[in-house]
């Protein structure tokens, strides 16, 4: 029996011994209606059917209760649902002190690093963008090891982390560090290990929290490991920076650098900015490599939008194209959200109260509906089909179509904007929350937009201005890609409040080479 399993053992067998205290000691709000029983014995069995059918709780709850509130029950809390787009308005404008969205989950220390992802990192997209699209093709060519024309079964999830690793970490550590192996996969492993651990986290009472997570941290291992690897790197950076300043010439444009433009004090220090390095690594991993894992599972289910991305690809060229981000977005849509979306925590001094009068009692989590607004043809047309050109037919339209209310905010970009721009794949709404929505959106969608748009054109087809440069690419090539098995697609996964693309799927591709 491994650590983990001996921890877990030791976890559970801690939470069974508080189990029958907390049986009926849910904070709760008996004016607000319980999905089932709300009694002490039958609401927590019911919370372990919401473990398991998460999702199908959550569209029950938005049927009966249209524009109201309801609770679900977790194991060792009540959480509170509340339903349409006032009351999204109405959450993402709370105030921290009031409805907090970092309690209980982000670093006790200044996240920093935040900050970085959303001023540095996006604004230098741009000039960065050479680099990501060379990291691209080699990490493309050097994980999928295709040998000739044949078709190969890939397993897409492990792929598709690898790549994306590799082509962050070129414009956050640089050459060659970025295509270290050691460094690659400790990286994976970080996320992996936090967003496994944290579900076992999750089910625990509040109170055995702060106890276990040290205990099933990987922090310090990993930060030791990260170490080995980056603190020569951060040292020699940090010497630099204090003799020579921020002003000089040759200081790369790199993560290592946007960080010491803003650390000070202790944060200035290898062990630190190593960790703010494995954190951003964190985000940006499981965030593009579940994007672009359920995307591509997408294009091998539906191949007849593979050609007419294709032909953009070759006339866009390296311009953003609608129907990529469409198809993009539209995955996102269907694939990219989980049962519920906007968690927060009430920390204000009483409850929060919305403007109807309805309260939520403090301490309680409080979130909307995520999956099943996407699915709601109040907002969307046919919303259970897959239509990867729903999304550029309404740009090219000038149109919002269903779901007009949807503002193009990205926590500040131009909000309650109804114009042809809010559809890009970046764009938060209150009918399309997978990046969040309002000031706490995901800071790094902006890169992870630019990061996925470009190695779906990888896929289809090659960057077309290098067509001609064979010391460049000395194959020009392109992939084609079909499913495993013919109008299958791998079963998402989820658990409680999770969802995530297939991490076993399987998608058949092969290159093409002279295109």
């Amino acid at each position: 029996m491994d650590t983990l399993d001996i921890k877990t053992l030791v976890i559970y067998g801690l939470a069974a011994t508080v189990a029958i205290y907390y049986l009926g000691s849910r904070k709760q709000s008996t004016t607000i209606p319980a999905m089932g029983s709300s009694g002490p014995i039958k609401s927590n069995l019911a919370a372990l059917h919401f473990l398991r059918h998460g999702q199908q709780v959550i569209s029950t709850g938005y049927s009966k209760y249209r524009n109201g509130v309801f609770r679900v029950p977790m194991l060792f809390r009540w959480d509170y649902i509340a339903n349409g787009p006032e009351r999204v308005r109405e959450i993402v404008s709370a105030p921290e002190h009031v409805l907090s969205f970092d309690e209980g989950v982000s670093d006790v220390r200044e996240p920093y690093h935040v900050q970085v992802i959303r001023g540095q990192l996006t604004r230098n997209l741009g000039r960065c963008f050479p680099e990501v699209r060379d990291e691209i093709v080699n990490a493309f060519n050097d994980v999928l090891t295709m040998e000739g024309t044949e078709w190969k079964l890939i397993k897409v999830l492990p792929a598709t982390m690898q790549i994306v690793s590799r082509t962050s970490n070129r414009i956050f550590v640089g050459l060659p560090l970025c295509r270290d192996i050691e460094y690659v996969q400790l990286n994976i492993d970080y996320t992996v290990t936090i967003f496994t651990r944290g579900q076992i986290i999750g089910l625990l009472p509040g109170f055995l929290k702060p106890i276990v997570a040290p205990f099933l941290s990987p922090r310090k291992s990993s930060l030791r490991h990260a170490l080995k690897l980056l603190k020569t790197i951060l040292e020699e950076r940090l010497e630099q920076e204090n003799k020579y300043g921020r002003d000089r010439p040759d200081r790369p444009n790199d993560l290592i650098s946007w960080l010491l433009d803003i650390a000070v004090g202790d944060e200035r220090t290898a062990p630190a900015l190593a960790l703010r390095i494995l954190v951003t690594n964190m985000a940006a991993i499981h965030t593009s490599s579940t994007t672009l894992t359920a995307a591509l599972y997408d294009l091998a289910m539906y191949p007849e939008h593979i050609e007419p991305m294709r032909e953009e690809a070759e006339r866009v060229i390296m311009h953003e194209g609608w129907t990529k981000a469409a198809f993009l977005r539209e995955s996102q849509r269907l694939r990219g959200a989980g049962p519920v979306a906007l968690m927060r925590k009430v920390v204000a001094k009483d409850e929060f109260r919305f403007a109807d009068g309805t309260t939520i009692p403090r301490g309680a989590f409080l979130s909307v509906p995520g999956m099943t607004v996407h699915l709601d043809p109040v907002n969307y047309d046919q919303p259970a089909v897959f239509d990867g050109f729903r999304f550029s037919r309404r740009r090219e339209a000038g149109s919002p179509g269903p779901g007009a209310d949807a503002d193009a905010t990205s926590g500040g970009d131009r909000t309650g904007e109804r114009s042809m721009f809010n559809r890009h794949m970046i764009s938060t709404g209150e009918d399309h929350l997978v990046f969040g929505h309002g000031r706490h959106a995901c800071p790094g969608r902006f890169f992870a937009a630019t990061e996925l748009k470009a190695m779906l054109a990888h896929i289809l087809q090659l960057f077309a201005e290098h067509r001609a440069r064979a010391d460049f690419f000395p194959a020009v090539i392109n992939y084609d890609i079909r499913a495993e098995e013919e109008g299958v697609r791998p079963p998402d996964m989820e658990f409680g409040l999770l969802r995530a693309p297939n991490a076993n799927g399987k998608i058949w591709m092969r290159k093409r080479e002279g295109v």
